[in-house]
């Protein structure tokens, strides 16, 4: 008898090929091939900046949950560099001068329910969202500056000053999934909820080109 497949290997290869289609999303793909401008750089940062503000004010209320408190760590706060980034980007006045698309709306909802009132829900989107940072996200931030020509100003989204070593952070946070206290339902649940992430990262991605395409003509 084999031995059963290990819930973060679960959990990649059940969403590898969502993971795929989000990436190769219009948007996303056209940024990736130095097609996207500028612009639209920052209006990604823009959505960026709603998403993990609900994320990790959902870290804030879980902090004493026995089972997500294992994920948090300060290492991984992203909205301070990302308002770096919008000042950088976009100016003082950033606030004023930002507002969240359709998709956005709804994915910060489903965060703050999930995030005050499940604790596998809010892994799957603490998950889905950093250990996508810690992979494909360094590569992101290396073609964004070197597309745009930036130094750090710009990207600090995506540079983890406190974590010398993504491949073991990354190790470690996959050890510590299948070390979570979850029976095979919830396991499923927490796989069906990180798939509703990639979800709405896909239809973020088309939210934006539609945004785009708007704007052109106007």
């Amino acid at each position: 008898m084999s031995d059963p497949i290990p819930f973060s290997t679960a959990l990649r290869e059940r969403s590898s090929g969502a993971h795929s289609s989000s990436e190769g999303a219009g948007f996303m793909s056209d940024l990736m091939k130095g097609e996207g401008t500028r612009d639209d750089y920052v209006a990604l940062v823009v959505q960026h900046w709603f998403i993990y503000e609900a994320l990790e004010a959902a870290a804030d209320r879980m902090r004493n949950d026995p089972v997500a408190a294992v994920f948090i760590s300060e290492k991984l706060t992203r909205l301070p560099a990302l308002e770096a980034d919008l000042e950088f980007l976009i100016g003082a006045d950033w606030r004023e001068r930002i507002e969240p698309l359709p998709t956005t709306r709804r994915y910060v909802e489903r965060i703050n329910k999930v995030g005050a009132t499940w604790a596998g829900g809010f892994v799957a989107h603490h998950y889905t969202r950093y250990l996508g940072d810690l992979s494909g996200g360094q590569f992101i931030g290396k073609l964004m500056a070197r597309r745009f020509g930036f130094d750090t100003n710009g990207i600090g989204f995506y540079i983890f000053g406190d974590i010398a070593d993504p491949r073991a952070f990354k190790d470690v946070y996959r050890e510590q999934l299948d070390a979570a206290p979850w029976d095979a339902a919830e396991q499923e649940r927490v796989i069906d909820e990180v798939l509703v992430a990639y979800q709405f990262n896909t239809d973020l991605f088309v939210d934006l080109a539609a945004a785009k395409a708007a704007q052109q003509v106007a």
